[in-house]
């Protein structure tokens, strides 16, 4: 009798719909599925039919959510909600054991899931690799390894980068270099910010055998979002060139760094370009570039493939001269 029981408790739960997050649209449809996050005007909620689904905030009329979720009202600070219930046109109740409260949508900047340590953390990135083994007269093997991440939460934001490149071609090396870099951005608005940055490269072939950058600047984020990202800062930059010789060269430059990328195409492909081009104050170089474009296509939520195309400039330095660019096609995973 209780085996009979219990078989039929397991078949009334696996019969029985899961739990979903529901938001209402003015125009008078309904979307059911994982609210996943909220942030520059744009609601994404995953969904079993048709994927994860982006939604202009400004058509929402209400939404209910069984999950936990931080709501802020500020780029700042936020409420930790247990759930969310669908109130009036426009406003949804925060529910939080006895004290509920109803607030504006149009109040909200962003809604994401609380994180353990830090609750408004966001956390992206994406690592890219890149293999290119050639047999023919001249036998070429080429390696590329690049990653970048960042990290989000209250006013400061912290960015990390690198990569690694080695060729060989007949078994002697012809590429061999690194490149590491990290930023801190303090936002002092919501869009305006100040940044602190480090650079670091080590070349074993060129003669420019170490680079060592340290900056600062104000920038501005033009947007930032599911969708995407804009941002364009103005840097005092303080270099030091050391060159295979033994001997150094440094300077003081000014710069501007950019950094976009934009989803397509449901967020299957994503268009990316970044870089920093600087005139240095004294005659040392006319100017420096260092760039890179591509894209990446998702091929599942984790997993893409890549095209990338870098450059890499320093010209008007005797002893510095440097002009390369290199195409590369491989495969990443992104979170």
């Amino acid at each position: 009798m209780l085996s009979r029981s219990l078989l039929c408790l397991a078949v009334l739960g696996a019969s029985s719909p899961l739990l979903a997050d529901t938001v209402w649209l003015k125009n008078g449809d309904k979307l059911s599925g994982k609210i996943t996050l909220f942030d520059g005007g744009k609601l994404l909620i995953q969904t079993e039919y048709a994927g994860a689904v982006t939604i202009d905030w400004k058509q929402v009329k209400t939404l209910d959510s069984d999950q936990e979720l931080l709501v802020k009202q500020d780029a700042y600070s936020g409420e930790k909600a247990k759930s969310l219930k669908a109130a009036d046109d426009g406003k949804v109740t925060l529910a939080n054991g006895e004290g509920p409260k109803t607030v504006e949508l149009a109040s909200i900047q962003q809604i994401l899931k609380p994180k353990p340590v830090v609750e408004d953390l966001v956390w992206k990135g994406n690592v890219d690799v890149a293999l290119d083994y050639q047999r023919a007269e001249n036998d070429t093997d080429d390696y590329d390894i690049d990653f970048k991440t960042s990290a989000r939460h209250g006013r400061w934001r912290h960015t990390a980068e690198g990569e690694y490149n080695r060729e060989f071609q007949d078994d002697v090396v012809t590429t061999d270099n690194w490149r590491a870099e990290y930023s801190i951005d303090r936002f002092l608005t919501e869009q305006w910010f100040w940044q602190g940055r480090l650079v670091y490269k080590r070349d074993k072939v060129e003669d420019l055998s170490r680079q060592r950058t340290v900056g600062t600047g104000p920038g501005y984020q033009f947007w930032d979002n599911e969708l995407g990202a804009f941002s364009l800062g103005s840097l005092v930059n303080r270099t030091d060139y050391e060159f295979s010789d033994g001997s150094e060269e440094n300077f003081y430059a000014l710069a501007m760094k950019w950094d976009y990328n934009r989803y397509l195409i449901g967020k299957r492909v994503e268009f990316f370009t970044n870089g920093e081009v600087g005139k240095p104050l004294s005659g040392v170089a006319d100017y420096a570039l260092d760039a890179e474009m591509g894209l990446r296509y998702k091929v599942t939520d984790w997993a893409s493939l890549n095209l990338k195309a870098e450059r890499d400039i320093i010209s008007g330095a005797d002893d510095a001269d440097l002009d390369k660019t290199r195409y590369t096609a491989g495969f990443g995973v992104t979170w």
